[in-house]
This record gives C-alpha cells, structure tokens and sequence, in this order.
C-alpha cells in the first residue's frame, strides 16, 4: 500500500516549513511512531539544526560533481530501513547528475511506493505552471520546477504562512540568511511587494487545492458526471509558447477539464535545429503538466485547427498575440480574426506576448 503524502507548502525561504516538518516529526515520534529524517536542509539555522536532534537520521549518498562532492538523499537506505514516516525536505530539488532520478520528487515518489509515510517542503514559486507569473512578479526566473501534479497527488497540502513584515523581520535579524546575504535579499527578491504577491499566490495555491479535491468528491458522488469543458492550446517552436501552455494550463485546472497543445507543422516543412530544440522543450513541459501534445501537418491553420477541435471535443482555444503584418490584416483578415468568424461555438482567448526582461538570480 503506498504511503501517505503530506505537502508543507509556503510563500518563500524562511517561513517555517522545514521547522514546522520537524516539529510534525517529533510529534509522530511522541506518538510512538518510527520517524526518520531522509534528507533535511537545516540552512545553518541553529532553531532547526536543534529541533532535529533526536530523530534518527539516514545517511546520505555522496555523488561526485566535478571536484566537489554533493551529498543527497540516498533513497535505498531509507526504503531499507524501512520508517513508518520520512522526513524528506525540498522536493523541488536537482539531484547531482548521475543519480538514479533527476529531481527529489521523483526520489519522494519511490519512497511512498514502498508504504513509508512521507512529510516534504516546497515553496510556491517553484511551480512549474507559476513559472511565467513568478518572473513577471518577481523579475526572477525559477530554474528548479516541479510538476503541479504532485500537489494534486499529495494527500494532504498544507500552508505555512507567514505575513510579509514577519518574514522581512527574521531576514533583519539574521535568521534566514547570513547578514550580509540578507541585505541583498530585502533588496530584491524579498522585497514586501514580491513578498506580499507570493503569499497571494500560495493562499490561492492551497485554496484552489482544496476547492479542486471537494469539487472531486461531487464528481465522484454523482458518478463521475463529465464536466464537457476541454482545451486547446495553440503553440510554435518558439520560447513565448511555454507561457502559451502554461496559461492554458492553469485555467484547464480551474475547469476541471482535458488540454491538449497543438502545433500545426505546414506540409512538407522540415523543423530547423532551433526549431527542433524548441519543440523538445515543449514536449518535456507538457510532460512535466500532463498536456497532450499534438503535431499535425497542414498548409491552412484555421482549417486544421477546427478539424483537431472537432476531433478532442475542443470548447476552448488559447492563442498568442498574433505576429502578422500590416499587409495581410487589409488583404486577407488578421489570423486571429479569421479564427473568431470560422470557429464559432470556440471560446478563444490571447495570451499576451511579455517581453522578456533581464533575469536576477534566484535565491
């Protein structure tokens, strides 16, 4: 039987999640139940380091990177050993290259298939499908994601708050970060703005979670009664489709409804190797979402695009801005015109085409 999994999840470093995993551990523990540390990042906090003394901790696997040694969590040891409950933080995290999984959710996901209760840490900007809105709010490009399904999967996700002020003071006193560190993080990333955005977007987060795992249980009281919604998200291989998915994405959530990505390859065309590149990126993020990822010849885009929506049941259609000239919306009608007079009973909505804007460093 697959363990039970229980997400911490909060706005930003320092709002009390792996402190509040210990503190969870301890009590399990107090319980009577055989409680072990899997992997844990204490970030030289002496609070944190102190809370998890006392419960066992498994050993860790060293994995050589260049010429340094990384440490990470050696996921056969604590299938091995065998816990009723594992401590696990950061499930958003790379593993060094050359470990069994890429990522630490993927480690988490073998852990609970072995029966072993699981409490893990996350922060919300690390969301693969709040990419686009973290570096919009944030001027910050999260390179370390993880799949929303893994919220959806968890049994239980809980919010660990903290108000903006509260948070912007332990920074000061040195209780996140270094001093001098801390300094630069109040400047940027932890400014009361992004600070008071994020925690917007995690309340929401969780709410959203909760609302979505009530609006299952209807579903599943009244048979599995189909909702009718579905939809189609239209992309190219070029970089400003990933926002394209993502956006299709979270409002196919709110839906409760199927998504699928379509590119409209013209007949004959061979993709360029950039192109190429681009649409590897695409397939892996609709992986990464659960998005059905489809390619289809054709010269005419409107034209293949009702006859892919007629065939998925499509009732809805993101697109981008449309990129055309001058010339062809007097002589022909804009594509997006075109598409809103021929696809009646299509719902169609434009993402907008941001600009990218330089990128800071993650914290």
């Amino acid at each position: 039987m697959r363990g039970r999994y229980r997400i911490l999840l909060g706005m930003a470093a320092g709002v009390g999640k792996t402190y509040r995993m210990l503190q969870e551990g301890r009590q399990a523990q107090a319980e009577g139940r055989d409680v072990v540390i899997g992997y844990l990042e204490p970030h030289d906090r002496p609070e944190t380091a102190a809370l998890a003394e006392g419960l066992e901790q498994v050993p860790r696997l060293r994995a050589p990177h260049g010429g340094l040694e990384l440490e990470e969590m050696d996921v056969d040891a604590v299938i091995r050993r065998a816990p009723e409950l594992a401590l696990i933080d950061e499930l958003a995290h790379t593993n060094a290259e050359g470990m069994r999984n890429e990522k630490r959710y993927q480690d988490i996901d073998e852990v609970l298939d072995a029966g072993i209760d699981v409490i893990s840490t996350v922060n919300v900007q690390h969301l693969e499908s709040l990419n686009d809105t973290i570096f919009e709010l944030t001027d910050v490009r999260v390179r370390e994601t993880f799949p929303d399904s893994v919220l959806e999967e968890a049994d239980e996700v809980v919010l660990v708050d903290l108000t903006p002020e509260a948070l912007r003071q332990r920074l000061q006193a040195g209780k996140v970060y270094p001093k001098e560190r801390a300094e630069v993080a109040l400047q940027n990333f932890f400014r009361a703005g992004n600070l008071s955005a994020l925690r917007e977007l995690a309340l929401r987060e969780v709410a959203e979670d909760v609302e979505s795992r009530r609006h299952t249980a209807v579903l599943d009281d009244l048979s599995q009664l189909a909702v009718g919604e579905r939809v189609l998200a239209l992309v190219e291989p070029q970089p400003k489709s990933q926002r394209i998915m993502r956006r299709a994405w979270r409002s196919s959530q709110r839906l409760g409804s199927e998504i699928d990505a379509l590119w409209v390859r013209p007949n004959g065309r061979t993709p360029t190797s950039e192109e190429a590149t681009q649409l590897a990126a695409l397939r892996r993020l609709a992986g990464i979402l659960g998005i059905h990822f489809l390619e289809v010849e054709g010269d005419d885009l409107v034209d293949t695009v009702r006859d892919v929506a007629a065939e998925r049941g499509s009732t809805y259609i993101f697109v981008g801005t449309p990129d055309e000239s001058r010339r062809r919306e007097i002589f022909g009608g804009s594509l997006l015109s075109r598409m809103v007079r021929e696809l009646p009973g299509l719902d169609i909505r434009v993402v907008a085409n941001r600009a990218d804007r330089p990128l800071k460093d993650e914290p």
